[in-house]
């Protein structure tokens, strides 16, 4: 099943993250990743009621954890882990499954040196998740500049050799890494073994060292009807859940965009929606 919804709160609502919810609803949208990026912003109580809200209403949600991390700095590993583990108890309470990162930076370390922290720190959270019991996920999301950490293939290594972890699939990232070049027949062969895929979309401006900005959805940068085209005619959501969170400067109205491509993709005859 596919579910569609916004980076956030959507743009029309006025007010908290309860009427964004409802907002969603009213718009035919299904998801919302919780935006933790700057701050924890919901105590467990309030988490609780999010979440109960978000069942009631079908949404799935998920949340984006602090962009204040860096796994590959040894120095500043315990504090980033402490970030995301933030998030990843509130996305407990609330019923997010997915706990999306971004895992750092290279710097001066070449490409396996930085595998190496970033799988200890992910092993040391992996850890953590067990012993509290949250049913959370965490979620390193393919990174959109070239001197981050984060290529497809690194999150994938992460996902098969660390615990309670799987990729969260950025199209547009990738499309800005490889500097407007994405092959989405690939990708999702990649991710063909995982029972549910967590992914962002977006247009997005790049120059040769990656992503600069996102953007409105376009038909060039990247193309969502070259990726529902993919979907639908692999028939990816026959037996898994897909989460496609729109990462735009306009998130619901593109978010309805994008269900109405996969819906008009479903009628040509390429598969079952």
């Amino acid at each position: 099943m596919f579910y569609l919804g916004s980076g956030g709160l959507p743009t029309v609502t006025k007010g908290n993250t309860f009427q964004g919810l409802r907002d969603l609803k009213e718009l035919g949208l299904s998801a919302m990743e919780l935006e933790f990026v700057r701050s924890v912003y919901l105590k467990e109580d309030k988490a609780k009621e999010v979440g109960k809200l978000a069942r009631e209403l079908g949404i799935k949600l998920s949340i984006h954890a602090s962009y204040y991390v860096n796994l590959c700095n040894p120095q500043k590993a315990k504090a980033s882990q402490k970030r995301i583990l933030d998030a990843c108890k509130i996305g407990h309470y609330a019923g997010a499954k997915y706990i999306v990162f971004h895992p750092g930076f290279y710097g001066k370390l070449d490409e396996e040196k930085a595998y190496s922290l970033v799988k200890k720190s992910c092993e040391e959270m992996s850890s953590k998740i067990d012993q509290y019991k949250w049913d959370v996920v965490l979620g390193p999301e393919t990174t959109g500049k070239k001197s981050q950490f984060g290529t497809l293939d690194e999150n994938l290594r992460l996902s098969k050799e660390v615990k309670n972890c799987a990729p969260v699939i950025d199209f547009a990232h990738i499309f800005a890494r490889n500097v407007g070049q994405i092959n989405f027949a690939e990708v999702l062969d990649k991710m063909r073994d995982f029972e549910e895929m967590h992914t962002h979309f977006s247009g997005i401006d790049y120059s040769e060292k990656g992503e600069k900005k996102h953007l409105e959805l376009s038909s060039k940068q990247p193309d969502f009807k070259e990726l529902a085209k993919e979907l639908i005619k692999k028939k990816f959501n026959k037996n898994r859940d897909i989460t496609i969170i729109s990462e735009t400067p306009v998130l619901e109205q593109d978010s309805l965009k994008m269900k109405k491509i996969l819906e008009e993709t479903k009628n040509k005859n390429y598969g079952s929606y």
